[in-house]
């Protein structure tokens, strides 16, 4: 069998950048087996000279080329991540160059800016927003929703929460979210606390399989978990969003980073978006 390669992942700061646009890379190759490991925070040349020998460790013991992508700023600790004979991918080198050859002059490293609190103002926005989407979390909160730039709406564990937290952290958004259950199916139109807000309403939906799954791992063996349970409020839920004209996305196949930005593209210009 032949082993997973293995992929660092090696920034000088949190390592999202390197992990976002290097698994973004990976996943165009389903049919290769990766073995990820992160390193951020080698803001030094001693850790970055420790973090190439770790990945000439991981060669040594795969037989294979191990893949690097670095987010680091530092020219010294570049140098010496490049000097461990993988295949690295030095994201910022490659762009700070074509960016350098435009505008005439190098860049200032500084590392973490991206990431950091330059902009305080974007920073506590963010704060802000995370905490309104805790207190206005499942039907919570609902004094708060003139205050929501939007409002979630779909059946129990169809994604609300993890959507409404990462929209919050990533685009300082306030998101609330409001859980459709059997007794609102009970009643003609949308519940009357959500009347107000058409506007920001939108849906998720998924396939009655994913449902089932998903509650299952919550309770399992039940009637909440149970496909013919999950299939009927997943169809008067759609029945109703669709009547009232309530734009829905389909979270089956689709990671959060995904939902959110459909959800954000479909919203007017924000705050978020300054």
């Amino acid at each position: 069998m032949t082993p997973a390669r293995s992929v660092f992942f090696i920034s000088d700061h949190t390592g999202i950048t390197a992990e976002i646009i290097g698994k973004s890379l990976l996943s165009q190759f389903p049919d290769e087996a990766f073995a990820s490991v992160s390193l951020p925070f080698v803001d030094t040349l001693e850790k970055a000279n420790f973090a190439a020998q770790q990945v000439r460790e991981a060669w040594r013991q795969s037989s294979l080329r191990p893949f690097v992508f670095s987010t680091l700023t530092d020219p010294g600790a570049r140098a010496a991540l490049d000097a461990c004979g993988a295949l690295v991918m030095d994201i910022y080198g490659h762009f700070l160059g074509m960016m350098v050859g435009e505008i005439g002059y190098p860049p200032e490293p500084l590392r973490g800016r991206f990431h950091g609190m330059a902009d305080p103002n974007s920073y506590r926005s963010r704060i802000d927003a995370v905490n309104f989407a805790l207190a206005a979390d499942d039907g919570l909160g609902l004094e708060k929703y003139d205050r929501a730039d939007v409002i979630l709406v779909g059946v129990s564990r169809s994604g609300k929460t993890p959507t409404s937290l990462y929209m919050a952290m990533q685009y300082g958004l306030c998101v609330a979210n409001y859980p459709l259950t059997p007794e609102n199916f009970e009643q003609a139109g949308l519940p009357k606390s959500l009347e107000p807000h058409r506007a920001k309403l939108r849906g998720l939906t998924l396939a009655p399989e994913r449902l089932a799954q998903i509650r299952a791992e919550r309770r399992r063996n039940s009637p909440y978990a149970a496909l013919e349970t999950c299939r009927d409020e997943l169809r008067q839920a759609e029945a109703l969003m669709r009547a009232e004209g309530i734009p829905v996305v389909d979270s089956t196949h689709r990671s959060v980073e995904e939902i959110a930005a459909l959800i954000k593209h479909s919203l007017a210009p924000t705050r978020a978006d300054s």
